[in-house]
């Protein structure tokens, strides 16, 4: 009897029941039946793309990128002709999207001395630039005072740091204040002063009193994903109001109102019971919104004030897809199928708050079954999507997660694995903006004492010998 090669096993699993479900074609779940599986990109196809630069793969649509911004600043723009948009860099600070965004005519809105030098290594003006948060260093904020920054400021200490920065100028330095308020049952009162309590005026007539700096314009950034276009009325009409007040007890010219982003994307968040396409408002809605009470204001120097605006996932989440592998296929409790695929939180940590849309590229079935998406990771929390009706999947099918530009680069780590490669279409043309992670890349830094090297260095010449 002749003795079966590895080749010729095949995988035997224990027969189960399982259920299916027809497509479900219910208007609240907004899925469909379709025979055409997606397989483009701005018309360059996936598997090229996963074959040249290996899966999983981020793959930025600049088409996609450049129609949000233009979108945006043109709505906005209908409605309240100064207004600007300053990119949030912390949600990408890809130097290819914020480069793109640069080229759109977009300032830069930063949080940090390194996304400040993020951006003046892309040859963004420090004028052209709005400095928040939380914490700026004293070298950081005399450098935004000498570049004419738009420095927003957070805290009272802030406030003396700059005090400081001015006396050592010799000259008076602008400044918005960035304020918060109550407006529903999620406080946001991390970030600047207090509107009710009166600390935001407080904080007005310290520097009036100090005569140092000068208030030039009001911030506010309300929260985020804010899907109620109200909550910025409201927030637009407090700031017109205190901006006015304070232009008569203070005499400031208030040049600029700041309403900072929070504007949602197309993801849908866990807890919501209908897709984001039933609930998020477009942006026109937005733009009345804030527009309509900004021109409310009656300065009582005659200046009508700049609006700027500091989106974020709003330009990019959608810009950007990841495109993942099936490894490994299971049967879970109840019937459900477990699926692990290549992508995991680390590297896609919006998957902990988003139901993301995913959509299968290698499959097309009438009948789906309850499915749990599982990433990589040696981790029971490395889940995808804890719900959702997949076809019947196997090692090698192909996944596409729409969505994934907001918030994955910039909070991605390094755990377990390498990241992946990053390309971007243009043109239907393919470029790499960021190349694969490599072990080198994760131990660049690291300074291995001598006293350890004796029993590293052997295994290293052998293996350079090799």
């Amino acid at each position: 009897m002749t003795k079966k090669q590895p080749s010729d096993l095949q995988k035997y699993e224990k027969p189960t029941i399982q259920l299916f479900s027809l497509q479900n074609t219910s208007p609240y779940e907004g899925v469909k039946y379709n025979d055409a599986l997606p397989q483009e990109i701005d018309g360059v196809n996936i598997f090229t793309m996963l074959q040249n630069y290996g899966s999983p793969l981020f793959v930025i649509s600049e088409k996609t990128l450049r129609e949000n911004y233009r979108y945006m600043a043109q709505t906005f723009q209908k409605h309240y002709e100064k207004t600007h948009i300053s990119y949030s860099y912390k949600t990408n600070y890809l130097s290819t999207i914020c480069a793109i965004l640069k080229e759109e005519g977009a300032w830069s809105e930063v949080v940090s001395g390194m996304e400040y030098d993020m951006a003046e290594r892309l040859g963004v003006p420090g004028n052209n630039i709005i400095f928040n948060g939380c914490y700026k260093k004293p070298h950081e904020l005399l450098k935004a005072a000498l570049g004419n920054t738009l420095i927003n400021i957070d805290s009272h200490d802030e406030a003396i740091q700059l005090e400081k920065i001015a006396l050592k100028l010799k000259k008076k330095i602008p400044v918005g204040i960035r304020i918060n308020m109550r407006l529903s049952n999620m406080p946001w009162n991390k970030f600047g002063f207090n509107l009710e309590s009166g600390q935001a005026y407080e904080m007005c007539k310290r520097i009036y009193t100090s005569q140092l700096l000068e208030v030039r314009g009001i911030h506010a950034h309300i929260g985020t994903y804010i899907a109620d276009p109200f909550l910025y009325t409201q927030a637009t009409r407090a700031l017109v109001r205190f901006a006015q007040f304070i232009e008569e007890q203070c005499n400031f010219k208030i040049e600029y109102f700041d309403l900072g982003g929070g504007f949602p994307s197309p993801n849908t968040l866990q807890q919501q019971f209908l897709p984001a396409s039933y609930l998020i408002p477009n942006i026109e809605e937005y733009a009345k919104a804030i527009c309509g009470p900004l021109k409310e204001f009656k300065s009582r120097h005659g200046i009508k004030p700049t609006l700027f605006l500091e989106p974020g996932r709003a330009l990019v989440d959608s810009a950007m897809t990841c495109l993942t592998t099936v490894v490994a296929h299971k049967t879970i409790a109840q019937s459900v199928q477990g699926i692990i695929i290549d992508t995991g939180v680390n590297i896609l940590p919006t998957a902990y708050w988003y139901d993301h849309d995913i959509s299968c590229a290698t499959k097309s079935a009438m009948s789906r079954q309850d499915t749990v998406i599982f990433g990589p990771l040696c981790m029971q929390i490395d889940v995808v999507r804890k719900y959702i009706k997949l076809p019947p999947l196997q090692r090698g099918d192909i996944l596409i997660i729409k969505n994934t530009g907001a918030y994955n680069t910039t909070q991605s780590m390094q755990f377990i694995y390498t990241r992946p490669a990053i390309v971007l279409i243009h043109d239907g043309q393919v470029e790499v903006v960021k190349k694969a992670e490599t072990l080198d890349d994760i131990q660049r830094l690291e300074e291995l004492p001598e006293r350890l090297k004796n029993n590293v260095m052997p295994f290293q010449k052998e293996k350079k010998a090799a």
